[in-house]
């Protein structure tokens, strides 16, 4: 039995978690390169298609896009308690930091803390190159899909929001069907049925149709019944649950394009200042895991004392539970639909396509944020010392291959120094 094969353990996955919980930087676009670079290259949990095929489907649903991929992966390898695990360890260290955070904004201020932030840019930098690089080897390796790929991240990079991401993969998708059925694709012959039944091993979603249904449904409820609850009940409590529970479920593309509709939630009816909102999202990009728990920071902002810390657990449960739900409700039917040969060329023309949307934020906001912006120096423009860093980061990853949390400590010290100077 194979690594990839062999189911493991709850505790197996909270430690795997765990690391990547406390050294995960850089947004979710990071984030899914750390996954792959740990659970996929590292551990061998599962094939880089059958990872693609996780992304690709986050990437159509709404929601924590890396979070519901982490939450899938524990799935995949211990079951619910496995995803529970995964989700849990991933959120908790930066929830934590930022409840924390929101209790000594102050504190995050400064040209070493600027620093900091900048540095963890430039890591997120070498991460997300590491990812695109060795993803577009397995999934884009032909003519065809590498097109498709190509196609893909320039409509992310013209249209830019949050909507093109899933415009993107769905024609990446409809490509496939036209132009990487099996045995139309050059090499398909030769490996794509293997792959194919490497990929089908991999996935194991121990979610029954009626369960993903069921999942389905409780969004759906949630969405209809708590603005009525909220409008009819008046409550600290529902209002956020109300608010925290829209922002998860229908902001696609994940990460920064969540911040308006927080701010809509917390701002707008004056429960958080503006000041305190941009403290809270400078303190997000300066701790590991996903951006959603800044609804942390948030919700522990809003009230002093115990009134702010369960609020802040309101908040955080809030805001991710859509789109776990969602995920583990569409996936049981995505596992039932996946094996049909036209689902098959589907699913290589949207991971060729998640290749392309990966290479674009790439460009834009990854490397534009952390090497066009002042991060790191005064000057406006190219941020030569920022490109510096990012290169010998890259290399160190790519080429000389140390774990991902070591670029992380040499990226933040070298964001520190340089900021020092």
């Amino acid at each position: 039995m194979t690594e990839r094969e062999r189911p493991g353990t709850a505790r197996e996955v909270l430690g795997a978690f765990t690391r990547l919980g406390l050294t995960s930087f850089g947004g979710p676009v990071a984030h899914l390169g750390y996954f792959r670079d740990e659970l996929v290259t590292r551990r061998r949990w599962i094939s880089d298609q059958g990872y693609a095929e996780l992304v690709a489907l986050a990437q159509f649903l709404p929601g924590p896009a890396s979070s519901q991929v982490g939450f899938a992966l524990g799935m995949h390898r211990a079951g619910l308690l496995g995803g529970l695990a995964a989700f849990t360890a991933f959120t908790l260290p930066s929830a934590v930091l930022l409840v924390l955070a929101a209790l000594a904004a102050p504190q995050l201020e400064g040209p070493v803390a600027a620093g900091l932030i900048g540095g963890l840019k430039v890591v997120a930098v070498a991460v997300v190159l590491h990812a695109v690089i060795g993803m577009a080897r397995t999934l884009a390796p032909d003519l065809r899909r590498a097109t498709i790929a190509l196609g893909a991240g320039l409509l992310v990079l013209l249209v830019g929001t949050g909507w093109a991401t899933l415009l993107a993969i769905a024609a990446g998708a409809g490509l496939g069907l036209l132009l990487c059925r099996a045995g139309g694709v050059p090499g398909a012959a030769a490996g794509g049925e293997r792959a194919e039944a490497s990929e089908h091993a991999a996935a194991r979603i121990p979610v029954s149709r009626r369960a993903g249904a069921a999942c389905l449904a409780v969004v759906a409820a949630l969405l209809l019944l708590l603005p009525l609850v909220a409008a009819l009940v008046p409550s600290t409590a529902l209002a956020v649950a109300d608010g925290f529970v829209r922002a998860g479920a229908l902001v696609f593309g994940g990460g920064h394009v969540v911040l308006p509709l927080l701010e809509a939630a917390v701002v707008e009816p004056g429960l958080v200042s503006s000041a305190q909102f941009l403290a809270g999202y400078g303190a997000a990009q300066a701790v590991p895991g996903p951006l959603f728990t800044f609804a942390a920071y948030l919700g522990a902002a809003i009230a002093p004392g115990a009134e702010g810390l369960a609020l802040a657990g309101i908040a955080l449960i809030a805001i991710f539970l859509p789109g776990l739900l969602l995920m583990a409700g569409v996936l049981p039917f995505w596992g039932a639909l996946r094996g049909r040969p036209a689902v098959g060329a589907l699913v290589r023309g949207a991971n060729a396509a998640v290749v392309g949307v990966l290479a674009a934020a790439l460009i834009d906001p990854v490397a534009s944020s952390a090497l066009l912006e002042p991060a790191l120096t005064a000057t406006a423009g190219v941020d030569v010392p920022a490109v510096a860093l990012a290169v010998i980061c890259a290399a160190l990853l790519i080429v000389v291959r140390v774990p991902a949390w070591v670029v992380v400590i040499v990226g933040a010290g070298g964001g520190m120094l340089l900021a020092a100077l």
